[in-house]
């Protein structure tokens, strides 16, 4: 039986995805082709052999429509004979990209294939693929649910409130997340990941200087007296300091069978192992990650003691504090070089991203077995689990 197993998984550092980031000035198809030739120069693999480019991207409009990851392959210097495509299931596409790789590697319609992403916030800001006075949802969902959706920063509130999780714990949670972050900036553990792109090293937004005094004083990012009288539930606690910030970046992961890499002289850095994608409420929208852990446990035939590591994409100090709740998972194992919050989190690009820095923290650590989770906006989870080969 065939299996499917990531050679190589490489990312740009993450950069502020605001005007005057320090990777503001490149194009998204430039960020995306930077990993793409990154991929290919440390795997040694020959661009011709590879079957297809799978890649994310939320924002798909402006200098991200088109189909980007078909002009990143073109400018990456791949053969024209290469193709790809762009999918979008929101914060976890290119998590979904390894999903489709994979499958498609274990089915044999593949048997050399990317999975990628890119998302440049500064030029292609969030909410850009959706005109002003234009209803991407529809009639029949403002039925369905006639008191209507609200925004995920909202849905981040409603969690906090709803697993009792407070500001000290919030702003705990993402100084751990840059503590984590520095600490493996400053004992090399990213050099293995990362591919420096004209002159940027280093992730942006991880702030060593971070501390809950700091945070304390943060006012909430999300309040909307509106919602506040409909949900009086909320303290209104999410700040810039415990959620994510707005980013570019860009990341790519190699995948094909363990037959194809001993063939091409490729190592295998880990097996994916099992995979799943549930719905959840679209109102909380971000607690899929629960339902979809709980999910590829059953199908991967092992238990919560079995993982050695964890990602768990933060979004927000809220959505990892309440899965950890739900799942009773030891916070130690979790986002082990840190998170989101402090490495960044650049739409498209993070589900690649989450697994790059996964399977070299795998390696680095021995680890057999791990997961990665990432809720996503309308109800949505992805998740894996990955073996050491």
């Amino acid at each position: 039986m065939r299996d499917a197993v990531i050679v190589e998984a490489v990312r740009t550092p993450i950069g502020k995805g605001k005007p005057g980031g320090a990777l503001a000035h490149v194009h998204p198809v430039e960020l995306l082709a930077h990993t793409l030739r990154a991929l290919v120069e440390r795997s040694g693999v020959d661009p011709a052999l590879i079957d297809d480019v799978i890649g994310g991207t939320v924002d798909q409009v402006g200098e991200q429509a088109m189909n980007t990851t078909r002009y990143a392959v073109l400018s990456a210097g791949f053969p024209e004979s290469v193709p790809a495509t762009t999918v979008d299931r929101q914060c976890g596409s290119s998590q979904q990209a390894v999903h489709f790789a994979a499958q498609g590697v274990l089915s044999g319609a593949y048997d050399l294939v990317v999975a990628c992403g890119v998302e440049s916030m500064s030029r292609v800001p969030m909410w850009s693929n959706v005109p002003e006075g234009k209803d991407p949802f529809g009639p029949g969902v403002a039925q369905r649910y006639p008191e209507g959706l609200v925004p995920q920063g909202v849905s981040a509130e409603l969690i906090a409130a709803k697993w009792s999780i407070g500001r000290e714990q919030l702003d705990a949670f993402a100084v751990s997340s840059h503590q984590k972050a520095v600490a493996a900036w400053e004992n090399g553990l990213f050099d293995a990941e990362v591919a420096p792109l004209e002159g940027v090293t280093r992730d942006e937004c991880v702030r060593p200087g971070s501390s809950t005094d700091v945070l304390a004083g943060l006012k909430p990012a999300y309040y909307d007296p509106g919602f506040a009288e409909r949900f009086p539930q909320i303290e209104w606690n999410i700040t810039a300091g415990n959620a994510s910030p707005l980013n570019d970046g860009a990341s790519a992961v190699l995948v094909t069978s363990s037959e194809t890499a001993a063939r091409l002289g490729l190592r295998p850095l880990a097996r994916l192992h099992s995979f799943a994608v549930t719905g959840s409420d679209p109102l909380l929208m971000l607690t899929g990650v629960v339902p979809a852990t709980e999910k590829v446990l059953r199908r991967a035939s092992l238990t919560l003691d079995d993982i050695d590591l964890f990602e768990v994409n933060e979004a927000f100090s809220s959505v990892v504090l309440a899965w950890q709740q739900e799942t009773g998972a030891d916070l130690g194992r979790v986002n082990v070089h840190g998170g989101a919050i402090a490495l960044g989190h650049p739409l498209g690009a993070s589900g690649t991203r989450l697994t790059t820095t996964l399977v070299h923290a795998m390696r680095e650590r021995g680890a057999r077995y791990a997961l990665q989770t990432m809720c996503e906006a309308g109800g949505l989870a992805n998740a894996m689990v990955l073996e050491r080969v």
